[in-house]
């Protein structure tokens, strides 16, 4: 008789375990699938499969890490997408914006975030009603140890998927690291055994959140499609929200020690900065005020902090709303110029 893998979490599929891990290029997230099917295929003697999905393989695009675990009778021959995961990882709390990263969860499911608010407040933002929702401070573990989210995040998951044995994940992140970085085995053990007790858990009652109604489909197909493949609603930039870019950390501003040098407007590739003119300079150049950054369009590359002469702009850690507390809208700031250049012209 087969083992079941998967206990009372996925009784549709007692034979096949699936995890899908949602992040970003720069957290190491297909490592940590890399690891994880190593620790069940190389350790555990089961059957397993794990493939990446990304795209331009630079910090900040989306990745995606798929692994498959089965018993070693049950031959794993998919290999395709994670559609209906067992469990999801999000390395990233600013991901969950976008439906599609919890999609597929069911009641029984586990969803792991990297966060610093509580699992409750996870809970209760994604409305997932019976699936197990694991909050973890991944980035404070990861500054603290001088390593990286992803090991703090194989702790977390490794103590929630029952398919995982603890020894088998320790021994293939020692066996990984230790291959090039030798002296950077033990700080991520500690990293990946503090991931491992340091969650906190929260599930929503199935009758506590609003039925999501079902998708219908896409909004133009081939059979709505408009003649001539015209686009009546063209992509816009002003639309784009690269905030899920940023791994854990933004960049500051602190008016009283800023100069408008204007170095920091130099080298930034977002144009996220904010400036108001203030006037014209006794040379006849215009000058400006940096008012802020806004941080939807800030993917957190940290060149205007690293360029800053006069420390203005700090690195500072990313937590709770301090993106939005501080954040200094672009296009209002454009729009009351627009206004207050109207009025002084007298339109």
């Amino acid at each position: 008789m087969e083992q079941d893998l998967c206990g009372s979490a996925a009784g549709r599929r007692s034979s096949l375990y699936e995890m899908r891990l949602e992040s970003i290029g720069g957290l190491g997230a297909h490592l940590a699938g890399q690891i994880l099917a190593e620790a069940g295929v190389l350790r555990q003697g089961l059957s397993g499969a794990h493939f990446s999905s990304y795209g331009s393989e630079k910090k900040g695009s989306p990745v995606k890490s798929y692994v498959r675990l089965a018993p070693p009778e049950h031959k794993v021959r998919i290999a395709s997408p994670v559609r209906e995961p067992d469990l999801v990882a999000v390395f990233h709390e600013a991901l969950l914006a976008d439906p599609g990263v919890t999609a597929g969860l069911a009641p029984g499911g586990t969803l792991i975030v990297n966060t610093a608010r509580s699992a409750e407040e996870i809970a209760r933002q994604v409305k997932l009603p019976g699936v197990r929702v694991l909050a973890l401070d991944a980035i404070e573990i990861a500054v603290q140890e001088q390593t990286r989210v992803n090991t703090a995040m194989l702790g977390a998951i490794t103590a929630t998927a029952p398919v995982l044995e603890p020894q088998a994940v320790r021994a293939a992140i020692a066996d990984t690291f230790s291959r090039k970085y030798p002296q950077l085995v033990a700080a991520n053990l500690r990293t990946f055994d503090r991931g491992f007790a340091g969650c906190s858990e929260y599930m929503l009652a199935a009758t506590a959140a609003p039925k999501v109604p079902a998708r219908t489909g896409l909004a133009v197909g081939y059979a709505t499609a408009p003649i001539g493949g015209v686009l009546p609603t063209p992509g816009s930039s002003a639309h784009k929200d690269t905030s899920a870019s940023r791994q854990g950390f933004l960049p500051v501003l602190s008016r009283e020690l800023c100069v408008d040098c204007a170095v920091c407007d130099l080298v930034c590739p977002d144009f996220c900065l904010v400036w108001e003119p203030t006037g014209v300079s006794v040379s006849g150049y215009p000058v400006a005020k940096l008012l802020g950054v806004d941080y939807q369009y800030c993917k957190g590359c940290m060149a205007c902090v690293e360029e800053c002469p006069t420390g203005a702009l700090t690195r500072e850690r990313e937590v709770g709303d301090i993106a939005q507390s501080l954040r200094v809208p672009v296009f209002v700031a454009a729009s009351r110029r627009c206004q207050t250049d109207a009025a002084a012209e007298g339109r």
